[in-house]
Order: structure tokens, then sequence, then C-alpha cells
């Protein structure tokens, strides 16, 4: 792509140069031609108010590219991250440095979904529950009480100790379904309040993606905006986008919401008197209803399709007794609305998860839950999918959506789903309304070399495009290790023969490696084999994630095991990661009802479900895995690629166009003079 030369390209190149400001204050600063082109295409977009597609590989300095811009621009910005983490991180670490460089003092702020700041409201509602289950949650939860007394932020990320998903953290936090809005009597100290009003102000906000999309979503439906008008917009690790996109345009409903609604409302009782004898059977019947629907869904597969589910005889009648359920605590809760608001928030709540349930259930909302089975729906031609044009899913520019119906069971609970298939039409229509400069970046963008896949994901008719590979001396500082005489992945014989191919690796290594794998149960057998031996292990699932890569780090030697949620945020410079294995090609699992309604529709549309979906797909998280192995100029390490399919299968080569240009052996005897010559 080539850049033009205008008045913002020049300034950020210059911001970026030798002599430059950056240069100068921060501390081992070079200038990068990668970086300096990058910086000058999004600064095309924004002068353009265009949409541009960068793939920009590790080492090319992607973050400075796009704030420099950004702040020199003078335009509202607001920076999307992929997650909570990378938006702390940002916020607090890089933004800082590149505004102090420049000398310019432009308003910032940091916003986080609702869901991160203490809510002063339930806090007190929660002062004496018989909700804490141990000493340690009445301990914590006394902690939280004492830091509402000195944050100033409400984020409950200053709280170390509490964990991400800690029981703890639903009781002290509210979600738009129980927050009761101007009607609370904390208004005027809001946390969630103060963070909006502070967005407002600020010329750049860094947001996270859940975020970005949940105002996308209520534009749609909508109930307002969350978000500030923006007149640019950066959407960092873009290559999530689609797949969050899709949670945040469909509908979900689940166990623990239905399980607070019904405590909060016996909650509301201690401030309306004589309320508790008519709410508080209502309230339990509705948790022994979402119980009994857990235990009658114990034998369906994990995952699975409303079909599925609803053509078990013995799961209808607990979906009728949920339905009743929530329709009876709705009935209660009614005429109490006026004396408190918040048996008015629960109210709301009742009619809107009824309404989800029976849209769940493909029925119209109606005005008796004794209706909601008259009538049973016929199976459609494909039985293993619900797939329905779903209306839910239009505003005013947006056209209807088809949409799959599933559920997924956790040990205690479940979720019911309604997924669309395709977001490209509502992602397309709220950018168009924007009149804003998109740009999309990531490491991971492109499948050997084009952006297709990803540009009709999100729904990119039009962009310019920039394809900055890593700037890494391949051939000198990694090296590809494809593995001989490895059976197919789907041998019963594959993990062990892998695990006997790898060991020379490792011994060569000294550890200091990464295994990725498939399936959990792959990485068990692993963990089992690998047990004892000479190399500290770590395993995914046995301590918190930052807890166990931060002890990774400090053994200097460790061998760490991890699935696909750790193909991404592993980030170990250094001598601690020198080998990353990828034990099979990232293709997903054929147990996603939402992935194989997909294919299916790719199917009937007359397209290559292959070619056009499970393919680029996994070259992407392929993509990302190997990505955890070179992260700066001096790291040196060896990728192993284990699945012999990318040699005996034609799709094999797209694969590996897509990496790095790294050397590939198939002989171990290389990667032992690899590592001699370290």
């Amino acid at each position: 792509m080539a850049a033009t030369d205008s008045r913002l390209g020049r300034a950020v190149r210059d911001a970026l140069g030798e002599d430059s400001a950056l240069a100068q204050a921060l501390p081992g600063f070079r200038p990068r031609p990668a970086q300096q082109r990058l910086a000058v295409a999004v600064a095309d977009a924004f002068e353009r108010r265009e949409v541009l597609l960068a793939e920009a590989g590790t080492g090319t300095g992607k973050t400075y590219a796009y704030l420099v811009p950004a702040l020199l621009s003078g335009m509202k910005t607001i920076v999307s991250t992929g997650t909570r983490a990378l938006q702390d991180q940002l916020y607090l670490r890089d933004l800082p440095r590149v505004r102090d460089a420049l000398g310019i003092g432009l308003k910032t702020a940091l916003l986080k979904g609702r869901a991160n700041y203490l809510c002063r409201y339930r806090m007190e509602q929660a002062r004496g529950e018989p909700r804490f289950t141990s000493r340690e949650q009445i301990s914590q939860f006394q902690r939280v009480v004492a830091w509402s007394g000195r944050t100033r932020s409400g984020d409950m990320a200053e709280l170390e100790l509490l964990a991400e998903d800690s029981p703890l953290l639903p009781l002290v936090t509210s979600t738009a379904d129980n927050c009761l809005g101007t009607e609370c009597p904390f208004w005027s100290e809001c946390f969630v309040v103060q963070a909006r009003q502070r967005a407002q102000a600020a010329d750049l906000v860094v947001v996270n993606h859940h975020l970005l999309l949940a105002d996308l979503a209520l534009k749609q439906e909508g109930f307002g905006e969350i978000l500030p008008g923006a007149q640019a917009f950066i959407v960092d690790e873009a290559h999530q986008l689609p797949e969050l996109a899709a949670q945040f345009f469909g509908e979900g409903l689940g166990a623990r919401p239905l399980v607070e609604l019904a405590r909060d409302a016996v909650s509301e009782c201690k401030e309306v008197p004589g309320a508790l004898a008519a709410v508080q059977e209502p309230a339990r019947a509705l948790e022994a209803a979402t119980r009994a629907l857990r235990a009658a869904m114990d034998n369906l597969p994990l995952r699975g399709t409303a079909w599925r589910a609803l053509g078990e005889v013995d799961i209808e009648p607990a979906f009728h007794a949920l339905v009743q359920s929530l329709t009876a605590l709705g009935d209660v809760v009614a005429p109490l609305r006026q004396a408190a608001p918040g048996f008015d928030a629960c109210h709301v709540r009742a009619q809107d998860q009824l309404g989800r349930l029976q849209r769940w259930l493909g029925e119209e909302r109606k005005a008796g839950a004794e209706s909601t089975f008259d009538s049973t729906p016929s199976a459609p031609t494909n039985d293993s999918l619900k797939v329905d044009s779903d209306p839910a899913f239009h505003g005013p520019a947006v056209p209807d959506t088809v949409s799959v119906h599933w559920y997924e069971l956790t040990p205690r609970g479940f979720r019911l789903q309604r997924t669309p298939l395709d977001v490209a039409a509502p992602l397309r229509a709220h950018r168009e309304a924007s009149n804003a400069a998109w740009v999309f970046t990531s490491a991971t963008l492109a499948v050997a070399g084009r952006f297709d896949h990803v540009a009709q994901r999100l729904g990119v008719e039009h962009a310019r495009e920039l394809l900055e590979p890593s700037p890494f001396d391949w051939d000198r500082q990694a090296l590809c290790y494809l593995p001989k005489g490895l059976p197919e992945p789907a041998s019963r014989d594959f993990g062990m023969a892998l695990l006997e191919s790898l060991r020379p690796v490792l011994e060569a290594s000294g550890g200091r490696a990464f295994l990725l794998f498939a399936s959990h149960r792959a990485l068990r057998e692993a963990a089992e084999a690998l047990q004892g031996g000479p190399w500290p292990l770590f395993v995914q699932g046995s301590e918190p994630r930052h807890v166990l890569l931060q002890r990774f780090r400090e053994s200097g030697n460790g061998v760490l095991l991890g699935t696909a949620s750790f193909r991404e945020g592993v980030d170990v410079a250094g001598d601690a990661l020198s080998v990353v294995v990828i034990d099979k090609l990232p293709f997903a699992a054929p147990d996603d009802p939402v992935f194989e309604a997909r294919l299916d529709a790719i199917r009937r549309a007359g397209g290559n479900p292959f070619r056009d979906e499970q393919l680029p797909q996994a070259v992407i998280a392929l993509k990302q895995g190997a990505g955890r192995l070179i992260r700066t100029e001096t790291d040196r390490g060896v990728l192993v690629l284990c699945d012999p399919r990318l040699l005996g299968k034609t799709y094999g080569r797209t694969f590996l166009e897509s990496l790095p240009p790294l050397p590939i052996t198939r002989e171990v005897k290389d990667v032992q003079a690899f590592f001699a010559d370290n």
C-alpha cells in the first residue's frame, strides 16, 4: 500500500525518527522502518476517514505506531484491546510514555465494563447476607469494604488478591440487568458513572473489545450509548473481534443470573415490611427450578443445539417449570415496584429473562407461561441445528441475521445462547454509521499474505491494507522442526509417539519449552508422561494463569503445558522460553454448535466450508501459537510442528506460507546443533 505524504503522515514519521522526542525520552528506542510505515498508514486512514487492515508482526512496535498518530491527530479516538490485562498495560504503561515524550497534554481515560467497578449499593445489600460460603469469603468481603473507603476509581483490579472468577465479585459489582440507574441511592458516587464521565471528556479512551461490542449491541437495540462518539477507532488484536461480536449481537441466559435474581429479590425485602412473606417462596421456587433444569440436562453432551436439548422428553417439563417460576416471581414483585427501586429492577429482570428463555425455546413472547408449550415446533431439515431468521438482531440499518440456538453445561450451571452466524452486516452497519476512521490491526490477520478472510468476517468491503512481517533475523534466531515418522493425528498412538520425538528436543534445549495441545485429554496424558522428569513442569489449570506463567518464567528451565486458551497472552521473552511445540493443526472443535452451523450455512450458500472457514481460522490460530516463540531481537528458539498433515496434505502449504520465513528441518540433529551454538 503506497502511503501518502499527508501533514499527519509527515508528523508521525518525524516523531518516530532517529532524532525525535521519542528517541530522546525513551531508553532503548530506535527507529524502525516497519513501525514508521505502519504509523503513516494509520495517519492516512485517520485523515481520509478510511478503513485500514494492518498485520504487524511481533517486533514491529505496533502499539507506538498507532498511539503516535492518535495523539498527534487531535481526533477523538477510541483504542480497543483484546483483554482487560492488555487494556491496563496500554493505559498505565505505553500511553503515558508516548504522551509524555511527545509533550502532548491530551486528556486520556480508561473505561471498562460495569462489572469491573465496585457497586456501593450491592456491597451494602451484601452486608450480613448468608451468601458467603467460607471464612475466606467473609474475610475478602471485609477487605473490599475497607478498600471501598479509599479507592478513587472503584476498579476491582486494584484488589490484586481477588481472583477474576471469585464468587464474591457478582455480590459487589453490578450488571446491566441489576443496576438501579438514577433510582440508586448511591447514584451520585457511582464509579461506573464517574468512569463514563471521564471517558466523555477525554480525547483518547482505552477500552476492551467486550465494552466496544457491548456498546454497539446496545446501540443496535436502541438503549443508548456507553462510549462517547469518536472520530477514529483503533482495534488492536482485531482477529478476536468477529467471534466476540457473535456473542454480543446474540442473546444469552444462564443459571447464575437466574439464581442472582431470586436472591436479590429476597435481599430487597429487608427494606419493605411484609414483603418477605410474599417473595420468599417464589424466589426459592426459581432457584429450585434452575437447579432442576441443570439436573435434567445432566445426560446431555456438554455443548449442543436447542433441538438436542428439547428432543429429550425428560427435559421439557424442567423448561416448563422454569418458565412458570420466572413468571410467578415477576407477578409477585410487580405490586412492590413502588415500594423500593430494587423491586422495580427485579421485575424488569424477571420479564427480560423470561423473554430470553421463550425466544431461545423458539416461541414468540406470550402473555401467560402456560401457553409456552402449547405448540411443538417442527424439526428443521438438518436435525443437528436450530437455525432461524431472527428479528431480534436487526436495527435501523442492519438486515435480519440467521442465528443458532445452543446450550453449554458447566459443572453446576448452564448457558442458553442465541448466536448470529454472520456478524459482518451489523459490524459494517455500525462502522459506516460512525463516519469515523477504523484501524484493525494484529500480529495475525492475514492468511498466506491475504486479508480476504478477516475482511469478510468484519464486513469490510473496501480497505487499505498493510502487511509488515516481524523484522527478526529468522535464519539466525529460529528453526522450524517437523519430526519424522509421526502417525496421523487421529491415531491412538499419536500422543506417545509425539512425546518420544520431543524428548531429544527438550534434552537439547534443557527444558525451557511451551507445549500447546489441541485437547485437554492430550494435555493430561503429556503431564502424566513428563511428571518426575528433569525439568519443572507447569500445567494449565493447576493454579491461576498469571501465577503459573510467573513461576514458569522464574524457573529458567521449565516445561509449560497448555491448550488453545494459551495460544495468546503467553509473553515470555528471553531464555526461559526457547521451544514452542504445537501437537496438531488447530482446526476448530467439531462439537462447537455455532461453528457447525456456520459451516452448514456456507455449504448451503454454495461455498466451500473447509476453504472458506475451517482452513483460514486454523491458520490464524497456528500463527498465534507460533508467535509465542520469538518476542525480541535477542530471542532464539525452535518451533516444533508435529502434525504430519503439514507435508502430507496439499493445504499444509497454506499453513507454512503463513508463518514467518523460518528455516525448516526434519532432522533432530539440526535442533541439537542449533542449541549447541547458543
